[in-house]
């Protein structure tokens, strides 16, 4: 008797027989290989055959560069005023951004005594770190003649 208890402690302390000892590998054989299953016996649901991992897929990130920052105010600044010789103001336009952006640019025009004779916005398109002459008409507001003074908003709004 004492020498089936010698042989099955000698067989089951080796470290050749697996999962001996519960479920995790302190039996003194360790395990090198991440396929083997600790808690297979003779009867149980996985038979020896390998548990079905969890699978992990990586989610994207945005680095900070593909995230844009937001763009900055762009200036404007009238270079010449409509007349009745030339309907076209003339409003230079700055982009103080590394990249191309579209600004809204606002201008009134008004009569000899303060009064507006009309008002005009636009998208302007601005090259990076650059500047953009843009024309706008009078025509359209049929009072031309009435011009006396241009006046552009200083500050062009950055769109995108």
């Amino acid at each position: 008797m004492s020498a089936m208890v010698v042989l099955a402690l000698t067989g089951f302390s080796s470290g050749h027989a697996q999962g001996s000892r519960g479920r995790h590998g302190d039996d003194g054989g360790g395990c090198s290989s991440s396929r083997q299953d600790h808690d297979s016996s003779p009867g149980s649901p996985g038979n020896g055959a390998p548990r079905p991992r969890p699978t992990h897929t990586s989610t994207p990130t945005a680095s900070p560069s593909a995230t844009p920052r937001p763009l900055k105010s762009g200036t404007a600044a009238l270079v010449r005023c409509a007349s009745a010789a030339d309907p076209y103001a003339v409003v230079e336009v700055r982009n103080p951004n590394g990249r191309a952006a579209v600004f809204f640019v606002k201008m009134t025009f008004k009569n000899g005594r303060g009064l507006v004779v009309m008002s005009a916005g636009d998208q302007v398109s601005v090259p990076a770190k650059g500047r953009t002459t843009y024309r706008v008409s009078t025509i359209s507001s049929g009072r031309v003649e009435e011009i006396a003074h241009c006046e552009v908003d200083p500050t062009a709004v950055a769109n995108w």
